[in-house]
């Protein structure tokens, strides 16, 4: 590639970033949001109490956008859909740490960890970057339980979409949609639980978000 058709590239790669970051901030601008336990979240910060938030992958936009401009860190991908994901998270003052499960995940996860204990928070999509989609890995049940701070899991779900055909079933808000947020109560790990318990947190976690995840979309397509 010629030095001038790779300078135009970039260029309209920035362009591109520039843009996808206003149109995601209008579009969650523009939705009816709903949260429910919520309290649980202004709890913790009133505490000065950091956590780590867990959430799926195929519903990611408006978690992310939930927690932007505080102290969070967060765990993006090496990818190139990962690195467009952290353009616009650092925009919105997340700390960024790239790597994933297939990736550079344990140094990045430890990151994380070192990140939780200054006091950050962190986010996590546990089913990402590539799935199965809403099966949980361990990163966010090991970052709580090393960090030792409080798990919270996410769900989140919105009345009209547009679903991708993607792995995770990627899904787009539509403008003006209505959209339910569940935060479950606070999960407190033992930092010397042993790693046969450890799994059975982490199915605990998955099953519980999904059935989390069920409740927002049935409250949702009702309202």
């Amino acid at each position: 590639m010629g030095k001038s058709k790779l300078l135009y590239r970039n260029f309209l790669r920035l362009v591109g970033n520039i843009v996808l970051f206003h149109l995601i901030r209008l579009l969650c601008a523009t939705l009816r949001l709903k949260i429910e336990n919520s309290e649980v979240v202004s709890k913790l910060e009133s505490e000065n109490q950091n956590f780590v938030v867990a959430f799926w992958h195929g519903q990611m936009i408006v978690p992310w956008y939930l927690h932007r401009d505080k102290k969070f860190s967060a765990l993006i991908s090496t990818s190139k859909d990962g690195e467009i994901l952290a353009r616009v998270l650092k925009k919105w003052k997340y700390n960024v740490e790239r790597g994933s499960s297939s990736k550079k995940g344990k140094e990045a996860l430890n990151i994380l960890v070192e990140s939780a204990k200054k006091g950050y928070s962190i986010a996590i999509t546990p089913d990402g970057p590539k799935g199965p989609s809403q099966e949980m890995k361990a990163g966010a049940v090991i970052a709580a339980k090393k960090s030792n701070v409080p798990l919270l899991l996410l769900a989140c779900a919105y009345k009209n979409k547009k679903i991708l055909k993607s792995w995770d079933r990627f899904n787009i808000p539509m403008l003006f949609s209505k959209c339910v947020a569940i935060y479950s109560e606070p999960i407190l790990i033992n930092p010397n639980l042993n790693y046969d318990d450890t799994n059975k947190l982490i199915n605990n976690c998955q099953e519980k978000l999904n059935r989390m995840q069920q409740k927002a979309e049935e409250i949702v397509s009702k309202t």
